[in-house]
């Protein structure tokens, strides 16, 4: 399904043929987040995604590089994670160097112009305020404040606009330079391609510069929470947002399969037990739902939802609730086998579109150092038992590390303290 091989001088290389599309994907990662951010740096990853695309020593502005892409209808963005950034395009196969070209001339040949770098920053800034606009983009991050308290997972991927409105430009370009090296940089390649020629392709294209190998690393994340946390952001909203959540298990745990299927179970769909007592038996919210997530250190179990004012205090108690049922009497056979199907469905459907393959692929290369196949994750995924799902609830949902972030016209944090206790 897909091959790795090496460059010379470092980058990775990830291919996964497909020979029944007439599209390709060429994504390039980087293992570098806000994690990785100086507390004043934060937002300095996210803000050098953005520059990358403001032109390079041949393609001098935005509009020779869009240009290109839109000239072929490719598809093309990037993103910035906690632990990670990525830049991909997605063309018809015969305009796969182009893309290729086009990526490789962004990574090594940025001019990081100083007016363009001005003018981003006022980008960047109404971006933060579009987040901030949105109470349900904004609550995932005031869940993780709570729950990574005072640690740079803690903090907002952009940063705050002040950081952003400082940082200067050799700041900014020296961390690119710190950070942009060879052996923690993943080129993926998916869909339709010449297979006997891929790595001399790619090669043609990234390893034409000799960049430095080192390793940065990231402070690591230990739980020492031993009481409830409560973090509110006060907004005038007709609709509260709720985020309610515990720490979890970093991503190479072999418990996270069992926790997945936990998360369809709590609320992963419309029949799921949350959805069905919160939304349909008690019609307290339009939508809740629950999932998780991992880093390489650490990781989250979640449950969200958005809520009439007056039904905030039910719906916690409620959520609460059903949590201690899953705790003390785990799941039936029926659910965990409906979950199971749920999963493995959803899953095979990601997998369809060339750009979701290479994601999964390579992001686990990068994020594990490893990568499992489809097969191999359905696998275990069917492997898992009723006594599994139990002791991973029992051991993620510890009421004295729960976490409760709210997003509505809420001061009082002792009244919802007294509720999680």
């Amino acid at each position: 399904m897909f091959k790795q091989e090496t460059l010379a001088n470092g980058i990775q290389l990830i291919t996964a043929h497909r020979a029944d599309t007439q599209a390709v994907t060429v994504l390039v990662l980087v293992k570098v987040g806000s994690r990785y951010e100086p507390l004043e740096l934060n937002g300095v990853s996210h803000f050098i995604e953005h520059l990358l695309f403001k032109g390079t020593a041949s393609r001098p502005t935005s509009q020779h590089l869009s240009r290109l892409l839109d000239g072929i209808g490719a598809e093309y963005n990037a993103f910035t994670g906690k632990d990670h950034t990525g830049y991909w395009v997605k063309a018809a196969a015969e305009h796969f160097t182009l893309a290729l070209d086009v990526l490789s001339d962004m990574f090594f040949n940025s001019l990081f112009d100083a007016k363009e770098m001005d003018k981003e920053r006022g980008v960047i800034a109404e971006e933060i305020n579009m987040y901030s606009d949105n109470p349900l983009m904004l609550i995932g991050d005031i869940f993780e404040k709570a729950i990574y308290d005072g640690h740079p997972l803690g903090r907002k991927i952009s940063g705050p606009k002040e950081t952003i409105q400082k940082v200067s430009r050799a700041n900014l370009v020296r961390f690119y330079k710190d950070y942009y090296y060879a052996n923690q940089i993943i080129v993926g390649v998916a869909g339709n391609f010449n297979q006997n020629a891929i790595k001399k392709t790619v090669a043609g294209y990234f390893d034409n510069k000799k960049i430095k190998a080192q390793k940065r690393t990231f402070k690591k994340f230990s739980v020492s929470q031993t009481s409830p946390r409560v973090n509110l952001h006060f907004k005038d909203t007709a609709q509260v947002q709720l985020a309610l959540g515990f720490p979890s298990f970093k991503n190479t745990d072999p418990r996270v399969y069992a926790l997945s299927l936990l998360a369809v179970i709590l609320g992963g769909n419309m029949s799921s037990r949350l959805f069905t007592e919160i939304r349909e038996k008690r019609g307290l919210a339009y939508f809740v739902k629950a999932g998780s997530e991992s880093y390489e250190d650490t990781g989250s179990l979640i449950i969200q939802a958005g809520l009439e004012l007056n039904s905030v205090a039910k719906a916690i108690t409620t959520i609460l609730a059903e949590l201690k049922k899953v705790t003390n009497q785990g799941v039936l056979a029926a659910e965990l086998a409906r979950a199971k199907e749920f999963l493995k469905g959803k899953f095979v459907l990601q997998l369809e579109d060339s750009a979701n393959l290479i994601g999964w692929i390579a992001e686990q290369k990068l994020l594990t150092g490893k990568i499992e196949t489809p097969e191999q994750k359905l696998k275990k995924i069917m492997a898992v038992t009723l006594a599994d799902v139990k002791k991973v609830a029992t051991a993620v949902m510890d009421f004295s590390k729960t976490n409760l972030a709210l997003i509505g016209p809420f001061k009082d944090r002792e009244k919802f303290l007294k509720l999680l206790k």
